[in-house]
């Protein structure tokens, strides 16, 4: 049976489950959201692409959580640091039950990343905040090199 073998293969068509659906992490998008996560560090460019993959795989929470912790970013960037704290909250709790290794990137050390985050702005009302980017590390060798291939397509 087609939904037994995926579910035992980690995938949940459902979008509820705690594994990554479908293939996204081969989509153009998500190496679209790689690159402005981690080159131009554009988080509204990061929202949108994302949010397109994440309705194509069925509103996947991993997806989710991943787009609002470049909406967290993006939020911080502008100085809106409840609004980050509010996403980095909400990312985190959907981003909880996924392997540390999912979509072909080590998610458990952006949890960690994130957490340190939010752990900072927090804090921000003893101390001033000084915004700072963060990088989701690409395990995966095919992803990483798609990846460097638009770094190279595309004109700086």
């Amino acid at each position: 049976m087609v939904i037994r073998e995926e579910k035992e293969k980690g995938h949940n068509r459902g979008g509820g489950g705690n594994v990554s659906t479908g293939d996204g992490e081969k989509s153009p998008l998500f190496i679209r959201f790689l690159y402005h996560f981690n080159v131009d560090r554009d988080y509204y460019e990061c929202h949108e692409v994302l949010e397109e993959l994440w309705l194509e795989e069925g509103r996947d929470p991993l997806y989710q959580g991943l787009l609002q912790v470049a909406v967290a970013l993006f939020h911080c960037r502008n100085g809106n640091l409840n609004g980050a704290r509010k996403l980095f909250r909400q990312a985190l709790d959907k981003l909880r039950n996924y392997p540390g290794e999912s979509l072909g990137i080590d998610l458990a050390r952006l949890r960690r990343k994130s957490e340190a985050y939010l752990a900072d702005l927090e804090r921000a009302g003893e101390a001033p905040f000084l915004f700072y980017d963060l990088d989701i590390e690409v395990v995966d060798p095919d992803l990483r090199k798609r990846l460097a291939e638009l770094e190279n397509q595309t004109p700086r």
